[in-house]
């Protein structure tokens, strides 16, 4: 099967779609998938180097106004598209022209239940992409059951939906610590401190308000205790920057930004718990790295990452500083066997998510989307 994968919107970190569209572009070419990664003309090398086994077509614009109009009235009549069995966009939008059975990943409907956790220009654009998308394309891709249910829910008449949650590297993000006082000085980080911590991008869906309130009731209790940010800006900085500036213990909030990947798995096992109080998902990938290197998690009640948690995540109400303040309180006060049982029930609960598993689950839309199921 040749298999045309849209590479094209991935920033320069791997990070939450981006890293669901990396494992995927890595992949695919060991499952007996000819692929070619479609890439922004500036960006070839790096996606030669992530897969040596794709061949590259570098052909989108770098401009993101201009790659979107080459997206839709351009790229699915260009010569990768045409040589493919199956043109795979990973990420909601798709092409306007051609005849290429088209696959469209659609991650969450956020932009249809709470616009206002995006920025205004985008709602618009991206709600008349998902819907287009979700009626013209051969077969969709939801990252979850959660996503899927809501597909059905805001979008009538769409195209067949395939589940495929993402995975995780279960090599990678361990309960495997031998390495990780070695990792903390190469990257100038004190052992022995205890922290929260938090990994995603900063915006405002993120819950960082409720976040910073309810570690500001914290830092008063343990004196010793330090909140870690990981993740790269996204957008909306401006209330979350006035509130760490006059936070009572901003001396003890450190803000690593985009993180190493060898780096990730040490800190969300050093942890004293992770917590990720998303308002709202697609999958909420950061909860199931820190289940797999069996961290303890707080998230985000009646959202998508309890159903990736099942269980083993403390689930607390969106928007509730006091509610996840107590949560963290009780889980800083765990003995060592407590966690060790915890930690345990994380890490099995993590292995029931393998990229293996979801690249099957993209094959069966390949066939699906190619008339063969």
């Amino acid at each position: 099967m040749k298999v045309a994968l849209d590479v094209s919107a991935v920033p320069a970190h791997l990070a939450g779609a981006g890293r669901y569209i990396g494992e995927l572009a890595r992949r695919l070419p060991s499952l007996d998938v000819e692929t070619t990664l479609v890439t922004r003309r500036d960006d070839a090398d790096r996606w030669r180097q992530w897969s040596p086994h794709s061949s590259v077509a570098p052909i989108v614009p770098g401009a993101r106004a201009a790659r979107l109009v080459y997206e839709a009235w351009s790229l699915g009549t260009s010569a990768p598209a045409r040589a493919a069995d199956v043109w795979h966009a990973p990420h909601y939008t798709m092409p306007h022209r051609g005849s290429t059975p088209t696959v469209v990943t659609i991650h969450d409907l956020t932009f249809f239940t709470n616009p206002e956790w995006h920025e205004r220009s985008k709602v618009a654009f991206f709600r008349g992409a998902i819907t287009y998308s979700a009626r013209h394309a051969k077969v969709l891709i939801s990252v979850s059951d959660f996503t899927a249910r809501q597909i059905n829910e805001f979008i009538p008449g769409h195209a067949p939906v395939v589940v495929a949650p993402h995975g995780v590297d279960l090599a990678r993000f361990s309960t495997e610590d031998s390495d990780d006082d070695a990792l903390f000085e190469a990257n100038g980080l004190a052992l022995g401190v205890p922290y929260v911590f938090f990994l995603g991008t900063i915006e405002p869906r993120k819950g960082l308000d409720v976040l910073l309130a309810a570690f500001e009731d914290l830092s008063r209790e343990d004196g010793a205790l330090e909140l870690w940010l990981a993740g790269q800006a996204g957008w909306g900085l401006r209330d979350f920057e006035e509130r760490l500036a006059r936070h009572p213990a901003s001396s003890r909030i450190r803000r690593l930004g985009f993180v190493d990947e060898q780096l990730l798995p040490a800190l969300l096992r050093r942890s004293s718990a992770v917590a990720y109080p998303s308002r709202g998902e697609g999958f909420g990938l950061p909860v199931l790295e820190a289940l797999a290197c069996g961290a303890l998690v707080v998230t985000t009640a009646d959202t998508v990452m309890a159903e990736v948690a099942d269980g083993c995540a403390d689930l607390v109400r969106a928007g509730d500083p006091a509610a996840l303040g107590e949560a963290l309180r009780a889980m800083l006060a765990c003995d060592e066997r407590e966690r060790q049982r915890r930690s345990r029930r994380s890490r099995e609960r993590a292995e029931l998510f393998t990229w293996e598993a979801s690249m099957s689950r993209h094959l069966v839309a390949y066939e699906l989307a190619r008339g063969g199921g």
